[in-house]
């Protein structure tokens, strides 16, 4: 799908993922991991701003990033309402230029699924975290359960073509081949859903 019916598709989302700011269970699984977040962040696919209840509000400084403009506005909105600093960046992950070393935490809660590189998005996030920052993922991915990783891959392309992402991909073989150390790991619903905590490798860059 072209980048251009990509933005139309999140524009036309946001009131369904603002129906989705009241999911228990996805604000549960945010609360656990936003906790984590200090100092200057980095929110990549912020969306409609849905993990904006759950910062330590004196502790953040937000900069929120999204292709879709209407994702942008609604996150506006979230961050008047929960009264969080922020700033906001339109545009895609893949065109981001943002200096290394430049953020305390980074924050991608469902959203590697959308990205054509996954490996290469984590590692611009290992660039732009601090050497004794974290990078905080929910993400969701394909099941260690056969029945259900079977029909995630029969039905990925269908899925992707009206959703935008993909329900198919191996996050842990992802985490694996990118430059992140992972710290902690949590798996849910058939491990299809994922908490991680990582922390940045200076050492090599890709």
């Amino acid at each position: 799908m072209g980048k251009e019916k990509l933005i139309k598709k999140y524009d036309n989302q946001v009131k369904m993922y603002e129906r989705h700011r009241r999911n228990k269970m996805l604000a549960d699984w945010r609360n656990k991991l936003i906790k984590h977040a200090s100092g200057r962040v980095l929110e990549v696919g912020i969306g409609v701003g849905a993990n904006f209840p759950y910062y330590d509000r004196e502790q953040v400084e937000i900069t929120g990033v999204d292709f879709s403009p209407n994702m942008i506005k609604s996150a506006k909105e979230a961050a008047s309402i929960y009264q969080v600093k922020a700033n906001f960046i339109e545009a895609d992950v893949e065109d981001l230029i943002l200096e290394d070393n430049s953020f305390d935490s980074i924050v991608s809660t469902l959203s590697l699924c959308s990205y054509p590189d996954p490996i290469d998005t984590l590692n611009q996030f290992n660039r732009w975290c601090r050497k004794d920052g974290l990078v905080l993922l929910m993400e969701h991915g394909l099941s260690t359960n056969r029945l259900f990783s079977v029909t995630q891959k029969i039905i990925d392309p269908l899925y992707s073509k009206i959703s935008g992402c993909h329900c198919d991909r191996d996050l842990s073989m992802v985490l694996e081949k990118s430059n992140l150390q992972v710290l902690h790991i949590e798996r849910y619903r058939s491990d299809i859903f994922y908490l991680i905590r990582a922390k940045p490798s200076k050492d090599s860059y890709v």
